[in-house]
């Protein structure tokens, strides 16, 4: 089952017998058969017909709504796998600060975690002295999670060790063509935010996709808020997987080389950078291929995707949820 990227401008896509037909003016007609399709992701002036949206609903086939960088704007599922019962549930536990808390503990710890084996492993025959100053920085912010008792100061863990892992991140590329050591946003303003700013979409609109497909509401969360009505789950359970998926994802695209700084273009009335149209494909091709390596997880004896490790994790979520199980993070190995 695949994920459908639509990213060219003006392409339209409408359904022929059982394809989807992808049409670009000036082009050859790309068809793909619609058992083949999992989810559709479409950034900015794409049209779809009403026929295709049809099928989508029928065959329960998630359409997402992004802006031409990545940013979310909305989605279409069909309302027969909506599960109220898992929704009054999370509409319960949301007056439940312990849960709340303990669920929140394990997402920061398992962000953390991940963070320090991803500088560990990188490090070990570099032996960078700021790179190992970060992760004994961090492993004390692990060992530190234990005695916070509320929110606020576990978003406060969360942002000591956010400065302290990324400019040890910055240490570890290689290319000297590309510099980094600050996370920046909205907009990046250099290559390597922007890499991981449309790293970090495409991870969310992935883990968006499987809660809705899970009957969970990706609105309502637990360790992240605010008074916007935001996918704030989507949020919550993307945390553990930012570096073993795209931090060190990026690294490999930066340092083999994969992406140029010509494949990026500056935007002159926001001073953000993005990268270009041919090397955005590039990204999603190698983004796709990263989340169907396989790696372990404990929950399954055979090896499986990250996407499915995704799943997973949203499973041991909901088990929280249902039946009053500790929520466990995903924690990478070496």
């Amino acid at each position: 089952m695949a994920t459908l990227y639509l990213i060219e401008q003006g392409t339209t896509i409408y359904k022929d017998n059982q394809r989807f037909v992808i049409w670009r003016p000036d082009q050859q007609k790309t068809e793909i058969p619609v058992r083949d399709v999992e989810r559709i992701l479409l950034f900015g002036n794409i049209q779809m017909s009403t026929q295709a949206i049809n099928t989508c609903l029928d065959e329960k086939i998630l359409i997402l709504f992004l802006t031409l960088s990545g940013q979310y704007k909305g989605h279409i599922w069909s309302l027969e796998s909506t599960h109220f019962g898992c929704e009054t549930v999370q509409f319960s536990k949301g007056q439940d600060s312990r849960f709340q808390l303990l669920v929140s503990q394990g997402i920061v710890r398992g962000k953390l975690w991940n963070s320090k084996q991803l500088l560990v492993r990188l490090n070990r025959k570099r032996k960078i002295p700021e790179v190992s100053k970060a992760i004994a920085g961090i492993t004390s912010d692990i060992n530190a999670l234990n005695t916070v008792n509320n929110l606020d100061s576990l978003r406060g863990y969360e942002g000591i060790s956010a400065a302290r892992y990324f400019p040890a991140f910055g240490k570890l590329i290689s290319n000297s063509a590309f510099h980094f050591s600050l996370r920046n946003r909205q907009p990046p303003t250099d290559s390597v935010n922007s890499l991981l700013s449309f790293g970090y979409t495409l991870l969310f609109n992935n883990v968006l996709s499987l809660i809705i497909a899970e009957g969970l509401s990706p609105y309502l969360g637990n360790f992240h808020y605010g008074e916007d009505k935001k996918p704030y789950l989507a949020f919550d359970l993307m945390e553990e997987f930012r570096s073993p998926i795209v931090d060190s994802f990026v690294l490999k695209l930066i340092n083999s080389s994969i992406v140029k700084p010509k494949d990026f273009d500056r935007v002159a009335s926001t001073g953000g950078v993005y990268l270009n149209k041919q090397a955005r494909r590039v990204f999603l091709e190698q983004f796709e291929k990263r989340m169907n390596e396989e790696i372990s997880h404990p929950d399954l004896q055979s090896s499986v995707s990250y996407r499915q490790a995704i799943q997973l994790q949203i499973r041991r979520y909901k088990s929280s949820l249902l039946q009053g199980s500790a929520y466990q993070a995903f924690l990478r190995s070496v």
